[in-house]
């Protein structure tokens, strides 16, 4: 099994971290700053990478954010002691996969981990492309695009896209969308689906003054199948 790379230089809760996973049977490798995290990163076979904010050197921010640029998409978990919407944001709009607020529980982390690495090995059998005007989806090699343009995705905004493709032209609720992208163990409320819809929109939609994913109030939202200019 590929490893779990941990960047958390807190002294008591990186070693718990990589304890707590290893009892669980992962491989872990354990870092304690920015510079040596995004070096591992970038150079080693890891299945999903969980990422401290406040590290020292370069903070999760920049790290994520180099990591997305070099066309690495590997799962990343975000800690933070912060809590808010837009400490959120920032992680999700640098290409974070997920978020979690300290102190948290191994029960929570597990989950969280279980999640991220099931999205991240969708299942290549499923070779249906997914199309709603020029928005395509392919769900074995987890490409998207409009036209003939890629477009760089998370898993976990790959996998709402994938939700919404699945029916074109017809409103999805929040929390059909958030029973179908996020782990069941998860305990937060609908407000996380407008935040990665939010990031989502910046790019499938806004590159290309489109408007394919449309806002329905008051209950979620729907995929247009109409071509767009």
């Amino acid at each position: 099994m590929k490893g779990v790379l941990v960047v958390e230089d807190d002294p008591q809760l990186g070693p718990a971290l990589q304890r707590g996973l290893t009892a669980e049977g992962y491989h872990v490798e354990l870092v304690r700053d920015g510079n040596t995290g995004l070096e591992r990163a970038l150079t080693g076979d890891h299945a999903v990478i969980v990422l401290d904010i406040m590290l020292p050197g370069p903070n999760g921010y920049r790290i994520c954010s180099a990591l997305r640029a070099a066309g690495l998409d590997t799962p990343v978990l975000m800690l933070t002691a912060k809590d808010g919407e837009y400490d959120e944001a920032e992680g999700l709009d640098t290409g974070a996969d997920d978020y979690l607020v300290k102190p948290f529980s191994s029960v929570v982390l597990l989950a969280r981990l279980r999640a991220l690495l099931r999205r991240s090995t969708t299942a290549v059998t499923d070779r249906s492309l997914l199309r709603a005007g020029d928005l395509w989806a392919d769900v074995a090699s987890r490409r998207a695009g409009r036209g003939a343009v890629e477009f760089a995705l998370t898993p976990k905004e790959f996998a709402i896209l994938t939700c919404l493709l699945h029916t074109p032209d017809r409103p999805v609720s929040k929390e059909a969308i958030l029973d179908e992208v996020w782990d069941p163990a998860y305990t937060g409320g609908t407000a996380i689906v407008e935040v990665y819809i939010s990031a989502l929109r910046k790019k499938v939609d806004a590159p290309f003054a489109a408007h394919s994913i449309e806002t329905v109030r008051g209950y979620g939202y729907r995929l247009t199948s109409r071509d767009q200019p």
